[in-house]
């Protein structure tokens, strides 16, 4: 389950933590030595034992390996496509198909010149290839829709505080009658020197069209993060929800919403 938002595990926690998503290396087209390039492309591959977004696993518990390539013009305009593989299509919607994510995003950055305020609005998808959730799972029919999902979001961002809001502008994750969904994050990333940082989140989200509200739920995560230069780096992140277990415990009997340690490893050219 961007950002993207374009920084979530850095690129999926800064989008859902510094912008919906990972934060990726720079590889310009052009000298570094001389004037800002018009264009950059970056790329960026790496591991996490346990897939997380808005504090639900994604891969029940597993690891996945995911990457991703960044465009972005000078006057702040950007597209990006990221991947990983997936559980949750299958074991909480109960598909038969569906064990890969392709996120696919594009939007505007910029910068207020009367406060030292960033910015960043843009749409993306969540794409579940082949995904037959509602159709062919070992669930009811009419239980699930298809998993695939589109997002609007806008952040802004003020010293080390980040402040996100994303909205479903189709069902959510193949839950029926959810388009509207939100996603509310607020984040701070801060420089603890020598290429560590610190990064709290908390983050809700509410799906409207569920019985008693079930959907809804507060999550919170802690990551610590090196830098070791060269485009690696490395984090460890504590994470939990109050997300009820009726809603989140998959097929399997896994509450995919429990509080866990992940460690994640990333390589940005």
């Amino acid at each position: 389950m961007n950002s993207h938002l374009s920084a979530l595990v850095l690129h999926r926690l800064l989008p859902r933590l510094l912008t919906a998503g990972l934060a990726f290396g720079a590889h310009w087209l052009a000298h570094a030595e001389g004037p800002e390039p018009e264009q950059s492309i970056s790329y960026n591959v790496g591991a996490v034992s346990d897939y997380r977004v808005r504090g639900i696993a994604q891969t029940s518990f597993k690891p996945a390996i995911q990457g991703g390539i960044d465009f972005a013009d000078k006057s702040g305009l950007y597209i990006g496509t990221w991947a990983s593989n997936v559980r949750w299509v299958k074991a909480l919607n109960g598909a038969t198909k569906g064990s890969v994510e392709v996120d696919v995003y594009g939007g505007y950055r910029g910068a207020l010149d009367v406060l030292p305020l960033t910015y960043d609005a843009g749409v993306i998808t969540y794409q579940y290839p082949g995904n037959n959730s509602g159709v062919g799972g070992v669930l009811p029919a009419g239980t699930f829709g298809n998993a695939s999902t589109v997002e609007a979001y806008i952040s802004g961002t003020y010293k080390i505080y980040t402040l996100k809001y994303n909205r479903s502008l189709s069902n959510f994750m193949g839950n029926l009658h959810s388009r509207g969904s939100q996603y509310f994050d607020l984040s701070a990333a801060i420089d603890l020197t020598n290429g560590f940082s610190l990064v709290p989140h908390v983050g809700h989200q509410s799906i409207p069209g569920q019985v008693d509200h079930l959907g809804d739920y507060t999550d919170w995560s802690l990551t610590l993060g090196k830098d070791f230069g060269h485009g690696l780096s490395t984090t460890l992140a504590a994470t939990g929800t109050d997300a009820k277990r009726v809603f989140y415990t998959d097929t399997n009997g896994r509450f995919l919403g429990k509080t866990a340690v992940e460690i994640g490893v990333k390589y940005s050219f």
